[in-house]
């Protein structure tokens, strides 16, 4: 199980490094390139035609301006593609969500927020879930620990409150 992440460009890797450390965290496994929908197609398809055949379940892709990358990646696969809008712009990433949530019909890129790489990964994890009872006991495990440090922090803020 592999999951691919793709990036057009190395300033988008301070961003996308967040979904590779998410992969990481969950133990699953993932690849990570620069490859551009309009300077490298080949590599692209190639890429993500190799993890395809590698047993890849889902492909993360960084896009900021046009954004044209994961509708690239859609259009070489039928895995599931999540396209993560970079803020690179002048228009902070609204031009990039724009272009993703904007994919033509039959054509599903599943979009997440501006810069949103670690809810990329968790979305990928999901998908990896419904086929892996050690993954899905693991991600559960993930969702308690999070309800649990906002119940600490209510509980915190409560006992302040009674003082």
């Amino acid at each position: 199980m592999k999951v691919g992440i793709v990036m057009g460009s190395d300033s988008d890797l301070p961003v996308m490094r967040k979904a590779a450390d998410q992969l990481k965290e969950f133990g699953v496994e993932y690849e990570m390139v620069i490859a551009s929908a309009h300077r490298t197609p080949q590599a692209v398809h190639d890429f993500v035609a190799r993890l395809e055949a590698e047993g890849a379940v889902a492909f993360i892709s960084g896009a900021g301006a046009a954004a044209h990358l994961p509708g690239v990646i859609a259009s070489y696969t039928t895995l599931p593609v999540i396209g993560v809008p970079l803020n690179a712009t002048a228009l902070k990433g609204i031009d990039a969500l724009l272009a993703i949530v904007q994919m033509p019909s039959g054509m599903p890129v599943a979009t997440m927020a501006i810069d949103g790489a670690k809810n990329a990964a968790l979305l990928a994890v999901q998908m990896a879930a419904i086929k892996d009872a050690d993954l899905a006991k693991k991600y559960k495990a993930f969702r308690k620990e999070q309800a649990d440090k906002v119940l600490a922090k209510n509980k915190k803020l409560q006992e302040e409150l009674n003082q």
